[in-house]
């Protein structure tokens, strides 16, 4: 059985459904927005609404439908990206009391989580970025763009270096050409949940229409003046974003106005192992902001300096000259504590001035919007005149980037009233004297009652008539009413037309009566759509100047961002650090920055690192577990990116050469989707370190080698300090339990050793966190287990093997000579592995090969250790 014809509503949703198979498709109908077949059932699932169906009576041909209120539309959108899906929003663009047949209706928008402009949507402290990627021989080009501010920015890097290019955006939704589909990057970036892939048609990323489409949304003939090669393959990633963006906001992108290339060589490289490892946006556990090195330092007082700090701690800068620049305004914010809070608290009543600009752009700014940008225009002379006459380039720069825009405000200011309704199509937005229509017709809406009442009265005395009436209803309109008994007793004027018999009485209307109604029934209508033409005109002027706004929103972020900065430095006691070329670290009494933070003050134990060529580079340390080596080697690495961002430091003096690369190896977790172990994840990031990691590099790695048996971790250890040592020849870090490992001090001249001090009394010992010279003596590995709660019978039984391990072979055989210490170890060390276990008996080994290390729990270890015992006599 065919189907039967779609009815005309049904065939105009199709047709807008046709346009975007892929998003969810929310149809406005009168005062909802509704969903029909296969949208509905995925609608339901993802925003927890109920599936009705229409015509219900066609049983199994029945369609499914599920919708919301208009209202609540914000509220379900931000549902729809959060999962990473689409949605086109299709309006009615006609008014359904003109409409002749069916209303018309078309998109008006596709949201996607890439292209998020309104407030409700975004998190106001992280940018939300849509990255392009495309591949070009054996370059990639890589953009990204902030429609939510306008910021453009492109690259290329090789295919190597794009998944960490890619984890430095965090990019909201990411597009590629559909001839991309199959390619190893593309798979691996499309099996990660929370990245958003779109496929694109392949002919946006073509160069020449790619170069096309940058040249009309920029206005130019080669944006080679951008200091972009327009052949690049970055230009097919750009030309395709556009592209992009013209399709889903339906709207101009005057707002984006440049590009900026984005200088790789010109920040620390930091890859993905080292971001997640050192926290510096979000912790480890639970992948959140709060605990983070971003959150800890961030005092800024707008939602535009919190975005670019964020920037700031993910790309940190290699040029000890613009480092210089920042961190003499930050002092100079420092040194004038009276300057410094004059400037926040101006900063601390603005709004976000980029992303209200850029609303305006796009054509989504409420009238609140626009007036909360002019209350921030309004601060802007404050903050340019504390800015006059600084001594530091970059306040000064900053001061004459900022442009005042006063035309703007005033036009702001002039035509909307102080607190404007949300609703902008039911009045009440313009204020009074700012357009003469305007005024007239509200006079006429509001005079309407008095008018009437006058007219009333001129009725009566002219018929004589005391009980004539003038009413109003909705389907007639005004009328003049006269009982049946008044009519018979008196005349009616020649002027009056009769309108309507009811019950009692007989309705009339007259010329005057009727050019009334007309010009005063429609009056608050006329108004209200006259307010909105207004609105719309002062939109599109506020738009037309949207570069400007966004430029001088740039220029407070910045401030802001210095001005926290040097906020954070006086009220947790940081210090200005040198920051030179030469490949040193010297610190003196330095400190975590974020247990610094978080603990109470005076709590963290600080510690010195000096790192150069000539006192040692490479600094091996050893101690307990839980002692404090992971802390220490994060700190160094914590305060690296403080001083190249422009801070100041958690120190009482600091000395540190320019980093060009920073590594992290601290801890791995078993990666079982893409079949990697730990071990097999570490020695991947290890072998990440060893061949990219330059002189200028800075490495910290911790307790390399714990995936594998003793002897060949000891062994890998090994090998992987020496080649730092010989071969890469960077400032390193090295936190080990192997205490072998200090014999190397004995041969490697730029190597030192250290160890995390412990106090010992009576049995018990104590962490003094303290970093040391010298190896340290014994691992204490017993005493840290009873502190983490491990039961006392598996302890006991872990010092009577220990106590056996050390009458059959001594605590540590030591390496007295210094050539091949490595191969002597090995050798005794299997030679001991062999010896451990030689003399137990068949059952005890029986029972020890039926036995999995990885499944066994403490309980089950526990009754094997008696068992074994039991076995031994």
């Amino acid at each position: 059985m065919a189907d039967p014809a779609p009815t005309p509503m049904m065939q105009q949703y199709r047709e807008m459904k046709a346009r975007d198979p892929d998003a969810l498709l929310l149809f406005r109908m009168g005062d909802f927005y509704e969903m029909f077949g296969d949208d509905a059932v995925r609608a339901s699932a993802l925003l927890g609404i109920a599936v009705t169906t229409r015509d219900k009576d066609k049983g199994d041909q029945a369609v499914p439908m599920a919708g919301f209120p208009h209202q609540a539309l914000e509220t379900y959108l931000a549902k729809i990206v959060q999962a990473g899906q689409r949605a086109a929003v299709c309006d009615q663009v006609e008014d359904a009391r003109f409409a002749k047949g069916l209303v018309k209706r078309d998109v008006v928008r596709v949201v996607t989580p890439g292209t998020l402009t309104d407030e409700a949507l975004l998190d106001p402290r992280a940018a939300n970025y849509l990255a392009a990627v495309v591949e070009s021989g054996a370059r990639m080009g890589l953009a990204w763009v902030e429609l939510s501010t306008g910021r453009f920015s492109l690259t290329s890097l090789l295919r190597t270096e794009l998944a960490d290019e890619l984890a430095r955006l965090d990019p909201a939704e990411t597009i590629a050409s559909e001839l991309a589909v199959d390619a190893p990057w593309l798979r691996a970036l499309r099996g990660q949940q929370s990245h958003p892939v779109t496929i694109r048609p392949s002919w946006d990323f073509q160069l020449e229409q790619a170069r096309k489409t940058l040249f009309e949304q920029f206005g130019v003939a080669t944006v080679e003046g951008f200091g972009v090669d327009d052949r690049s393959p970055e230009i097919q990633a750009a030309g395709a974003l556009v592209a992009y963006l013209r399709e889903t906001q339906k709207s101009a992108l005057g707002h984006i106005a440049r590009l900026t290339p984005y200088r790789r060589a010109e920040v620390l490289a930091l890859d993905e192992t080292t971001r997640r490892s050192l926290e510096l946006t979000k912790t480890l556990r639970e992948g959140k902001r709060e605990g983070s090195l971003l959150q800890v330092i961030d005092r800024t007082a707008t939602p535009m300096g919190a975005r670019l700090l964020s920037e700031y701690v993910t790309s940190p800068l290699t040029s000890p000259a613009l480092i210089e620049e920042r961190l003499a305004a930050v002092d100079e914010l420092f040194q004038d504590s009276g300057l410094r809070n004059d400037l926040r608290q101006a900063l601390g009543e603005a709004y976000d001035l980029e992303r209200l600009a850029a609303r305006a752009a796009t054509g989504r700014a409420t009238p609140r919007d626009l007036c909360s940008l002019a209350r921030t225009l309004a601060l802007l002379p404050r903050v340019k005149a504390r800015l006059a006459a600084r001594r530091s380039k970059r306040l000064s720069e900053l001061e004459a980037a900022i442009e005042l825009c006063p035309e703007v405000r005033s036009a702001i200011e002039t035509a909307l009233v102080d607190d404007p309704p949300l609703a902008i199509k039911e009045g009440g937005l313009i204020r009074p004297g700012c357009h003469e229509e305007l005024d007239r017709l509200r006079s006429a809406s509001k005079d309407g009652k008095s008018w009437i009442a006058r007219y009333q009265s001129e009725q009566i005395r002219r018929t004589g008539i005391a009980g004539l009436k003038v009413g109003f209803n909705n389907v007639f309109g005004y009328y003049i009413e006269i009982s049946h008994a008044q009519a018979q007793r008196g005349e009616i004027p020649a002027d009056y037309i009769r309108k309507q018999t009811v019950k009692n009485a007989e309705r009339y209307y007259t010329p005057e009566l009727k050019e009334f109604e007309n010009e005063v029934r429609n009056a608050d209508e006329r108004a209200n759509a006259l307010e909105y033409e207004l609105f719309l005109a002062l939109r599109d002027r506020v738009s037309a100047d949207a570069p400007r706004l966004i430029q001088a929103g740039s220029a407070l972020a910045q401030v802001d961002v210095l001005a926290a900065l040097a906020e954070l430095a006086a009220r947790q006691g940081y210090c200005r650090p040198e920051v030179v070329a030469e490949p040193v670290f010297e610190v003196e009494a330095g400190r975590h920055p974020v247990l610094d933070a978080i603990l109470p003050r005076g709590e963290f134990v600080p510690n010195d690192t000096m790192l150069s060529p000539e006192k040692g580079d490479l600094l091996l340390i050893t101690g307990p577990n839980m002692a404090g080596k992971s802390t220490y080697i994060r700190q160094v690495a914590l305060m690296a990116i403080l001083a190249q961002i422009g801070g100041f430091v958690p120190a009482r003096r600091a000395k540190i050469g320019v980093v060009d690369r920073l590594f992290a190896r601290v801890g791995a977790t078993d990666e079982l989707s893409r079949g990697q172990s730990t071990f097999m994840v570490e020695m991947t990031e290890t072998a990440n370190i060893l061949n990219n990691a330059t002189k200028q590099s800075l490495v910290i790695l911790d307790e390399i080698g714990r995936g594998t048996s003793t002897f060949d971790g000891v062994s890998l250890a090994w090998a992987i300090t020496e080649h730092l040592h010989d071969v890469v020849g960077c400032r390193a870090l090295f936190a080990t339990h192997y205490h072998e490992l200090v014999e190397l001090e004995k041969t490697k001249p730029r190597l030192r050793n250290a160890n995390v001090a412990v106090g010992e009394s009576q049995g018990e010992i104590v962490f003094l966190h303290r970093i040391a010279p010298g190896g340290a003596d014994q691992s204490y590995g017993i005493h840290v287990a009873r502190l983490a709660g491990v039961p006392g019978p598996v302890l006991d039984r872990a010092r009577e093997i220990l106590a056996f391990l050390e009458k059959q072979h001594g605590p540590d055989p030591g390496l007295p000579e210094p050539e091949g210490p490595i191969r002597r170890k090995v050798k005794s060390g299997r030679a001991l592995q062999g010896s451990l276990f030689a003399s137990l008996p068949e059952p005890m080994l029986a029972e020890l090969r039926q036995v999995d290390p990885g499944a066994i729990t403490p309980e089950q270890a526990v009754d094997l250790l008696k068992r074994l015992r039991e076995l031994a006599g």
